[in-house]
């Protein structure tokens, strides 16, 4: 337990230590999005009744930066030991594969929680806002967080070096990003693209967590949830059959 909470710790130091770039700069990006969305858009797009655009926005904006910021941990910091060599001092200790997901996966989650908790602080006084289903929120907050901090691992795991991350990230998590709902409901969308993004789990993380602000979604925020939770449970078990295979990792 020592040792698990000794890593959880440096994983957490590692991104509190550069706050500046590693929160400050979403929080920062997420309200140049809103003002400049919300000003183009706002007496032009109506998504929900009595709900303007700018509000319509916020949450998505929100769990944008929660899912690409819980990634970005993980993956930068398998990586970054990889690259510099010193994965071997986190390999040698006698700290099993499951502890060792569970410190960055954390770490990831309480990343994740820290920007979107500071894009909402940030950006909820620009608009009239207010939190329908919180347990839903928080549920969703924590849940999409876990998964691209597993997600995360995994990249960080297969990559060998930062340009292949790089690409996993522009290529893979930036397109799913920005087309699971963040800036539209899928309801606007011709059918053969509403089909589409359902196979899109990012989709149903910014769905659901919508709906803890509204009341409303696209899609039944039980589904969402069974579709988060069931990701999870299939990313961790990759991640953890990786782990403990040490693949990429002992050699």
């Amino acid at each position: 337990m020592t040792i698990f909470l000794t890593l959880l710790h440096k994983e957490f130091l590692r991104f509190w230590k550069v706050a500046f770039q590693t929160v400050a700069a979403p929080i920062l990006t997420s309200i140049l999005y809103l003002v400049i969305f919300s000003n183009a858009l706002d007496s032009r797009v109506v998504i929900y009744e009595n709900v303007s655009y700018g509000a319509f926005l916020v949450p998505g904006l929100v769990m944008m930066s929660v899912l690409q910021n819980a990634f970005a941990n993980s993956s930068s910091s398998i990586i970054q030991s990889k690259v510099t060599g010193n994965i071997v001092f986190m390999l040698l200790p006698p700290i099993s594969y499951i502890e060792f997901f569970g410190a960055y996966v954390l770490a990831s989650v309480a990343r994740g929680l820290t920007v979107g908790s500071g894009v909402f602080l940030a950006t909820v006084w620009f608009v009239d806002l207010q939190i329908s289903a919180p347990l839903w929120a928080v549920a969703f907050a924590i849940l999409g967080s876990a998964n691209l901090g597993a997600l995360g691992l995994i990249a960080g795991i297969w990559a060998e070096k930062f340009d292949q991350l790089a690409a996993f990230q522009n290529f893979v998590i930036l397109p799913l990003t920005f087309l699971s709902g963040v800036f539209y409901s899928l309801k606007s969308l011709p059918p053969v693209w509403q089909t589409l993004s359902h196979f899109n789990p990012f989709f149903y993380v910014i769905d659901g967590f919508r709906f803890g602000f509204f009341g409303a979604s696209d899609a039944a925020p039980a589904v969402s949830l069974a579709v988060v939770g069931t990701s999870f449970v299939v990313l961790s078990a990759a991640t953890l059959l990786l782990l403990k295979s040490g693949y990429k990792l002992r050699h």
